[in-house]
């Protein structure tokens, strides 16, 4: 049998597999709420444990090895400078008792950024905050206020390109970072995603001013957003060429952006606003990945209804494409499959995590995973998780549910042709 790395290296790649990878955790959309984790550690029957809150925005639990491995998960992870592939243990000195106002037991970075109020709400850094019964931090209007009776505010461009370049990779910070990743890599055999805010291009139709003001900027000061890509850009390339030389042996995927497009219904902006904006600077990035580490995969995460921009994401050169929220914007997971098979593989989508995941049974659960795993595992190209985080409220049950249902689907390579592209692939 393949090892995980293996496995993952063949689907992302569209050769055959013997069976659907699985993640979770591989990144900060693909993870699990801390809140939701320790039952998930109970149902599996392993020693309790203060889930490790990697992503304290999100409150993402860091999974633990014993739960990959009782999931079967093949992906593991580095953050940031922290990873699930060696034993908690091996970074013990990151990690530090936090109990979110004795709402949960947990390990956190860097408890000093957080404060309790009276009324028991906690502030993360002084803005963001999580009240009694959230499970998650945010902060008013999510720090997007929109005043339309004032100018749209715009960065001081000239201070922002120094801010950029003060902050490129230093060589000790490379070296660090190669040593973490050999480490990894020594310590695994599992696929090792990388994700570092060093590599992750700066670019977003919300990363700046936010959704409510950006896609307005993209219209109305062009020249302004190109001057802004530019220097996102160029901070892109210098760092890419810097540190991939150094980690490309030693890691499978890379996280390049987050760029959330879509909406429930549409898109935040036009496909021509991407074309013109954010397209010839994308290619650039993933060109430079391609040249200095042309064996890592180039992941995007964009989230909501963005079909209408995939020929576009793999025109960027991107090669895998999370979270497969097939579930907004009117076109089925069938639909998703036929228009990315071949070009750009697939990571999620693996059950409608809006409605099923909550709201259905286990049993709705596992037919709805067979039935869209099926359908993405066709002809490989796909790894399998949620459509984003599992969510607190969501019982162990089903996560369950979700890891096993996925075990049974037998992946299918099969010669077929899409009429709409004239061409043929390896699907049914």
């Amino acid at each position: 049998m393949p090892s995980s790395r293996e496995l993952v290296s063949r689907a992302l790649n569209f050769q055959p597999v013997e069976r659907i990878p699985k993640d979770l955790g591989g990144m900060r959309s693909t993870s699990i709420s801390a809140f939701a984790y320790p039952g998930l550690v109970r149902a599996l029957g392993l020693p309790p444990r203060p889930p490790r809150v990697e992503d304290t925005w999100q409150m993402l639990a860091l999974p633990d090895l014993d739960v990959l491995d009782a999931l079967g998960v093949d992906v593991v992870s580095i953050l940031d400078g922290v990873t699930n592939a060696l034993p908690p243990e091996a970074q013990a000195d990151l990690w530090h008792d936090y109990d979110f106002g004795g709402r949960l037991q947990a390990q956190v970075r860097h408890p000093e950024a957080f404060a309790a109020l009276p009324d028991g709400t906690l502030v993360q850094n002084g803005k963001l905050r999580m009240p009694p019964g959230a499970f998650v931090f945010d902060e008013e209007h999510a720090g997007q206020a929109l005043d339309l009776s004032a100018e749209l505010p715009k960065l001081d461009l000239k201070r922002f390109r120094q801010e950029v370049e003060a902050g490129l990779l230093r060589d000790d910070e490379v070296r660090a970072i190669r040593a973490l990743c050999a480490r990894v890599r020594d310590a695994t055999d599992r696929a090792v995603f990388f994700n570092d805010a060093s590599l992750q291009a700066m670019l977003g139709i919300g990363a700046f001013q936010g959704v409510a003001i950006f896609p307005m900027l993209c219209l109305t000061e062009p020249d302004y957003v190109h001057e802004l890509h530019e220097i996102v850009t160029r901070r892109a390339e210098v760092n890419i060429a810097r540190l991939m030389p150094e980690i490309a042996p030693y890691i499978d995927v890379a996280m390049l952006a987050a760029d959330d497009w879509g909406t429930q219904q549409g898109l935040f902006a036009s496909p021509r606003v991407f074309r013109e904006l954010f397209l010839p600077y994308y290619r650039r990035i993933n060109e430079a990945m391609r040249r200095h580490a042309p064996g890592v995969k180039r992941f995007l995460h964009s989230c909501g209804a963005i079909y209408d921009l995939i020929d576009l994401i793999v025109e960027a050169g991107f090669e895998v494409l999370n979270p497969v929220q097939w579930t907004a914007g009117g076109h089925s997971f069938r639909e998703w499959k036929a228009k990315t098979h071949g070009r750009i593989a697939l990571w999620g989508g693996g059950v409608d995590a809006q409605r099923t995941l909550p709201l259905g049974t286990v049993e709705d659960v596992a037919r709805e995973v067979r039935e869209v795993a099926a359908c993405f595992a066709r002809g490989s190209g796909y790894v399998f998780c949620n459509i984003h985080n599992i969510l607190a409220e969501i019982p162990p049950e089903k996560v369950l549910a979700l890891y096993r249902a996925v075990d049974e689907v037998t992946p299918v390579m099969e010669e077929t042709t899409f009429p709409d592209r004239g061409e043929k692939t390896w699907l049914h």
